[in-house]
């Protein structure tokens, strides 16, 4: 959904050109597949992260416009709501640069953004749902001017038909109804990208999905939504909600959600385009000028625009993409499972266990993903959204047990092992991977540390509104000194 769109009306016609559209590019793609035409020599990863505005006194600063033109940096977009910007790491090789080099580019990043909002009066923060965020600030005047923003709230009510419902039963209780698909815009993530050559595409998307509740266990960091504290990874739901197309009935006959964890292990990238475009009408009917199969019978690299932008509007925790550069066309798998920060050092950790956990599961004898079920994979996914660091997780040769044992008894030494099949040496991988060592044996978070610390407050008086406002300049101001967030004190 980066794409610019016009502002349309969709008519039957449109829809039933684009579908054969995407049909044309699931055979171009097919096609593309058999014929082993992928960049994957020189295989990047990369990294978004979506941040929140918020002002001087913590509270939402709906102010996305003006500090885009603050920054005038390309890397920099807008979000869905107007208290949000996104920015876009250059791609680049994992061992790139050296150790430290990739955090300090996304950390010169961020302060320079930083130091261009502050003279708009707007402050950057990194969290997976801000916590000073009230159900008054997610009205559709909170979406962001571009037109695409719009066209979707309107195409996603109009398939539903109601008004969206938002249930979340956690440690408190949050029910509500939304006229507009704005309460989204809460749920801030880290998004990592992962190319793959196509015949390992399947692989490291089933190691991906294998391991995206320990995930989320660890780097929990969205307890509290519309002044409710809730699950520990309260984005999870609220994601699957915001952007729900089905109405009750609906739901009742089983048809599939927008934001979906799947429903089987995969064996090539082409199931999951082709479950795409089976299962889910097009939210944006817009058809490209291109024809795919004529561009590649002349020799050329088809954008498969139809079937790329359709794929932006399913929502999977772990996304298939297909993507055109000047080197060639190539295939990536976006890990979209993990909240925005707390800190730099916090991200750069959660990157090198998952680069390295899948890399190190990809090369086992017995993949995980033949040992356990996938909807126990997808129980994992929620039972870590609730309950975060504490969570208990099922694995295969252990069963259920601890997300801290489990990472520090079994997976751990697999991210060592898989980065140092990357190439990575210990020097370089003990500072990355101790940080999440440290989190297990702490057993603290971003997430803990958050409710502790506004519990603390409530302690001295301050009732839940003030609490949350004061935790999150607090928040800030530790984000900003990059220290993980299980050093954190509780003040």
């Amino acid at each position: 959904m980066g794409r610019d769109v016009p502002a349309l009306v969709f008519t039957r016609e449109d829809r039933r050109r684009y579908r054969d559209k995407m049909h044309t590019c699931l055979d171009v793609l097919a096609q593309m597949l058999r014929e082993s035409g992928f960049e994957s020599e020189r295989p990047q990863v990369g990294l978004e992260i979506e941040l929140n505005l918020v002002g001087a006194d913590g509270l939402p600063a709906m102010r996305n416009t003006e500090v885009l033109q603050a920054i005038a940096d390309p890397a920099w977009s807008t979000e869905l709501g107007r208290f949000n910007l996104e920015i876009n790491i250059p791609p680049r090789r994992l061992l790139s640069g050296g150790p430290g080099s990739w955090e300090q580019e996304i950390r010169d990043a961020l302060n320079h953004a930083e130091e261009r909002a502050a003279a708009v009066g707007a402050h950057l923060i990194m969290v997976g749902i801000l916590p000073t965020l009230g159900e008054s600030d997610v009205g559709e005047t909170a979406l962001s001017g571009d037109p695409r923003y719009r066209l979707l709230n309107e195409q996603i009510f109009a398939a539903r038909g109601e008004d969206l419902r938002i249930k979340v039963d956690g440690v408190e209780r949050l029910a509500m109804y939304a006229d507009a698909i704005t309460p989204e815009a809460a749920c801030t993530s880290t998004q990592f990208h992962l190319q793959v050559a196509p015949k390992e595409f399947a692989a490291y998307w089933n190691a991906a999905q294998a391991v995206a509740g320990v995930q989320i266990a660890l780097a929990a960091n969205s307890p509290f939504l519309f002044g409710k504290e809730l699950w520990r990874e309260t984005r999870i739901p609220l994601f699957e909600q915001a952007t729900d197309t089905r109405p009750q009935e609906i739901k009742a006959q089983g048809v599939r959600p927008r934001v979906w964890f799947g429903e089987r292990w995969i064996t090539s990238v082409f199931d999951l385009f082709e479950e795409n475009v089976r299962y889910f009408p097009a939210l944006l009917p817009i058809c490209d000028e291109e024809d795919p199969q004529r561009a590649l019978d002349g020799g050329g690299v088809p954008e498969l625009g139809e079937l790329t932008l359709h794929n932006g509007t399913i929502y999977r925790w772990n996304r298939p993409i297909y993507a055109v550069t000047d080197s060639g066309p190539h295939l990536r798998i976006e890990n979209r499972v993990l909240p925005a920060g707390p800190t730099v050092a916090d991200i750069i950790a959660n990157g090198a266990f998952y680069y390295g956990l899948t890399r190190a599961l990809v090369d086992e004898d017995r993949p995980v993903w033949t040992r356990m079920s996938f909807s126990v994979a997808e129980e994992n996914l929620h039972t870590a959204s609730r309950d975060g660091i504490d969570a208990r997780l099922y694995w295969p040769g252990v069963g259920e047990v601890p997300v801290t044992e489990l990472v520090l008894r079994r997976l751990l030494p697999l991210a060592h092992r898989g980065l140092e099949l990357a190439g990575m040496d210990a020097e370089w991988r003990e500072p990355l991977l101790g940080v999440i060592e440290q989190r297990c044996v702490t057993g603290r978070n971003g997430a803990l540390w958050q409710a502790e610390t506004v519990h603390h407050l409530e302690k001295t008086g301050c009732d839940r509104q003030e609490a949350l406002r004061r935790m999150t300049l607090m928040y800030r101001d530790y984000m900003h000194l990059n220290a993980p967030a299980h050093t954190w004190p509780v003040d």
